[in-house]
């Protein structure tokens, strides 16, 4: 493309625009107008150099005309109105494309069989005279045109509702017919079903009053079986715990049948070896000489001197003399029953409980070994909070007593353990204690007086 002088016309044109430079359109450019002098503008762009285009516009230089409007149609719009060099260029070309609409703008007489709006474009690149006027005139008249469009639109769809009104009228009475036709034979199913409604409705009382009755009879069937279940299942209990009662006391009868022979046998031995004892103590402290055996001497009598629990107490010795306890264990086969916690709660009852029984039980097994009398220490086991790995010191028997058993009841089941005649000693401040023991044969002392002996050892 050749670059030409910016005032270059055709042969024999005057330029109109130098004659409209005073005109100014006093209101924006009609949207059917603008779309015209954007498109006209994206056309005729192409026939432009680059250096020829303002800066804004050289980027959409090989687009397209479509994509050129798509794209660049508000920045050639604005320069079109801001640049008056780049619209004389558009303007020559316009007036190479189409000479004859230019003319014919140029004298004032624009054809009558043009767009109004292609005018109106072309108007407003070339600015002839009165160029507003045609500019307003073409939107003036486009409004008109699309008025009068709308408004046969309009009649159209008027006419095509009213079409279809009649229509829909139409179909409304045949679907109205329809409905009575259906309607009435609803009508008549409805009569017949609520009929069958009604007799299925008076079965379903009887059914429901026959289920009912059946029910109150099942029930009734039911408490009378759950009745005699209960009784059944007592009167089995009954008998399951006589059974368990008859089997219970068979086995304890079994069982004191043979313990009672090993208990009693065993209670003969230690009677027989505690009087063999004595009689050898007393014929030490007597410095009697052997003698033969006599029938007499089979008499069962208490040799004169021969000491007892009963003749300790009638000595002078004081209940809270530490001797009153060394005479009681150097009887024969003497047997001392320790209750624990009442002993040292009452001599150190600030320590804990574990380091209480390991000093009591030092103390006893010092006091086993001084005086060779069999000891037991009884602990309560309810104060145990956990399983107690203690290791008896030798020569004393520790025991606990069982759960729901305290240790009082305890040391009452070993008192009655020993025959009759054994001296038995119970250490135990416990009133109650000491009264149940001494009931049995033992010789109850207090826990002070053995807290003095093992304070001696």
């Amino acid at each position: 493309m050749v670059e030409r002088p910016e005032r270059e016309r055709g042969a024999g044109h005057v330029d109109a625009s130098e004659g409209a430079a005073d005109e100014v359109l006093d209101r924006p450019l009609p949207e059917g107008v603008r779309h015209r002098v954007v498109a006209l503008a994206a056309e005729s762009f192409g026939g432009l150099t680059v250096a020829e285009l303002p800066p804004a516009l050289r980027q959409y230089a090989r687009f397209t005309p479509t994509r050129r409007a798509k794209f660049a149609g508000n920045a050639m719009a604005a320069a079109l109105e801001s640049d008056p060099v780049f619209r004389q260029r558009i303007a020559g070309k316009l007036r190479e494309t189409q000479p004859e609409l230019a003319e014919a703008l140029d004298h004032g007489t624009p054809p009558a069989a043009a767009d109004p709006l292609d005018v109106a474009a072309a108007a407003y690149v070339l600015r002839p005279e009165g160029w507003v006027k045609l500019v307003a005139a073409a939107g003036e008249e486009a409004q008109r045109a699309r008025a009068e469009r709308a408004g046969e639109e309009a009649e159209r769809e008027l006419g095509r509702l009213r079409e279809e009104l009649a229509q829909v009228r139409t179909e409304s009475r045949a679907d109205a017919d329809r409905v009575r036709v259906d309607l009435d034979a609803v009508r008549k199913e409805n009569e017949s079903l609520q009929r069958k409604l009604r007799s299925a409705q008076s079965d379903v009382k009887r059914g429901e009053a026959a289920v009912r009755k059946a029910g109150a009879a099942l029930e009734a069937v039911r408490s009378q079986a759950a009745t005699e279940k209960a009784a059944t299942e007592g009167e089995v209990r009954r008998l399951k715990a006589r059974v368990a009662e008859v089997e219970a006391a068979l086995e304890t009868s079994r069982r004191a049948a043979r313990e009672g022979r090993s208990v009693e046998d065993m209670r003969l031995r230690l009677l027989l070896d505690t009087v063999l004892d004595a009689a050898q103590g007393l014929r030490r402290e007597l410095a009697l000489p052997p003698a033969s055996v006599h029938p007499a001497d089979t008499v069962d009598a208490v040799a004169p001197g021969k000491m007892t629990p009963k003749d300790i107490a009638t000595r002078a010795l004081s209940e809270t003399d530490p001797a009153l306890l060394d005479q009681l264990l150097a009887l024969p086969q003497a047997h001392l029953v320790v209750d624990g916690y009442n002993v040292t709660k009452t001599g150190y009852p600030t320590m804990p409980l574990d380091k209480q029984r390991l000093r009591l039980l030092g103390g006893l097994a010092v006091l086993a070994a001084q005086t060779g009398a069999e000891m037991t220490c009884v602990f309560d086991g309810a104060e145990l909070a956990a399983p107690v790995l203690l290791a008896p010191p030798r020569g004393v028997r520790v025991l606990f007593s069982k759960p729901g058993v305290t240790a009082d009841e305890l040391i009452r089941q070993l008192v009655r353990a020993e025959p009759p005649g054994r001296p038995v000693v119970v250490v135990s401040t416990d009133r109650e204690v000491a009264d149940g023991v001494a009931k049995a044969g033992a010789r109850p002392v207090a826990s002070a007086l053995l807290l003095k002996r093992l304070a001696r050892t």
